[in-house]
């Protein structure tokens, strides 16, 4: 017979212990054999989240202006006015990231001109060190070095005159270039060369197209930081000696 246990209060107890019957301890379930505890997984690292990769000390805005100026070398706010203008505003900090690759930003607000520019390229560092810069020095042929300081001429003329944008045309270009032929081993101009050279020019941001007149360009701002004046007016007059003795030279043979 299972004997049946009345369930008895605390205070049962208290008033009435002859009659509290023992209560018997509850029943232990059977316990299961220890087991050693299972070492915990170590579970790898979450690998950092996209984003948190891709953070950098530059904005959006900044980065995008900063990639085009590496990739043309020029950002002019006429053409690019919200790049440039992130140009501007992010300055520091886009000088300094320059700086880690031995670049640095020319930055003339009044003119509305960007420029990316070697840092130190005066120091007459090791020209055979592979990998000082991002930017390759070109050395100018003798007929593109004419035509650039023909065209820096003329932009100074023409700025000291007041005027606000520098245009010029293929026939003045040619006019310009024929005393200094001698030097180039030609005795007239090739059209085919000249193109050649101006489309240097172009791409170098030096010119730009006139909108529906193709013998017609305009020389941009540009071309003050390429020649300065003083250097102009140097290489001009030695140019000049060394075509008229070259010329005297032909003359006489």
């Amino acid at each position: 017979m299972t004997r049946e246990y009345r369930q008895t209060h605390f205070f049962d107890m208290l008033l009435n212990p002859a009659e509290a019957e023992e209560v018997p301890p509850p029943p232990v379930p059977e316990s299961e054999p220890e087991t050693e505890p299972e070492e915990e997984a170590m579970l790898p690292l979450a690998p950092l989240a996209v984003e948190d990769q891709q953070q950098g000390r530059l904005p959006q805005e900044a980065r995008r202006a900063l990639i085009a100026l590496m990739r043309h070398g020029v950002v002019m706010a006429e053409n690019k006015r919200l790049l440039f203008e992130a140009l501007c505003r992010y300055r520091a900090g886009i000088q300094e990231h320059l700086a880690d690759m031995n670049l640095r930003l020319l930055l003339d607000e009044k003119a509305g001109i960007a420029m990316l520019l070697v840092q130190g390229g005066d120091d007459g560092g090791d020209e055979d060190e592979e990998g000082a810069s991002l930017i390759n020095r070109r050395t100018l042929s003798l007929y593109d070095t004419l035509l650039l300081l023909v065209l820096r001429k003329h932009y100074q003329e023409r700025e000291a005159a007041g005027e606000q944008r520098v245009i010029i045309d293929t026939e003045r270009i040619e006019t310009a270039l024929r005393p200094f032929l001698p030097l180039t081993n030609s005795s007239r101009s090739d059209l085919r060369q000249l193109n050649g050279a101006l489309n240097t020019m172009k791409d170098r941001r030096i010119l730009a197209a006139v909108r529906g007149e193709d013998d017609r360009y305009e020389i941009t701002p540009v071309i003050r930081y390429v020649v300065n004046a003083a250097f102009l007016e140097q290489m001009l007059g030695e140019y000049a000696r060394l075509a008229e003795r070259s010329g005297s030279e032909t003359n006489d043979e």
